[in-house]
């Protein structure tokens, strides 16, 4: 009777831990000029705030396994979304200062700041040189969010 009531507890709480499984993220936030970001809010949803950078960019969440999105927002830095791969658990960001583009067209400012943006994956690759990253490569995908949006 004893062991029919282990096995009954042992195979209820083994699927109930199945159900609320979450992964737990870490990481650093760095920017674009290798200088590490304090105080950056982690967002899932656009709207759930998870986490927030320490004084030395490093953070630890712990987000739903099915949630693959991660927003990390500061005052004077581009939002970066990025979307993880499977059994990533190590995510490193470098993320882009938010320009002032005087007298030029919206187009113009897409540009400049995709070209920017395509040098990331090189920031990243020197901040692993510099030990300011564990990995050389990102283990996410992230997509250019443009300022000019063509009107369809």
């Amino acid at each position: 009777m004893k062991k029919l009531l282990i096995l009954l507890l042992v195979i209820s709480f083994s699927t109930s831990s199945l159900y609320s499984q979450n992964n737990r993220i870490k990481g650093r936030v760095i920017d674009d000029n290798l200088e590490t970001l304090p105080g950056v809010s982690i967002l899932i949803n656009d709207t759930v705030n998870v986490g927030r950078t320490d004084l030395s960019g490093f953070f630890q969440i712990d987000i739903p396994a099915s949630e693959k999105k991660i927003l990390f927002r500061a005052v004077g830095l581009d939002p970066t979304i990025i979307e993880l791969a499977d059994k990533c658990n190590e995510v490193e960001v470098v993320m882009m200062l938010t320009g002032s583009y005087d007298f030029i067209t919206l187009k113009k400012v897409d540009r400049l700041r995709i070209r920017r943006f395509k040098k990331l994956p090189e920031i990243h690759k020197e901040a692993f040189g510099k030990g300011l990253f564990e990995t050389e490569y990102a283990c996410y995908t992230r997509d250019f969010i443009p300022v000019f949006r063509k009107k369809h």
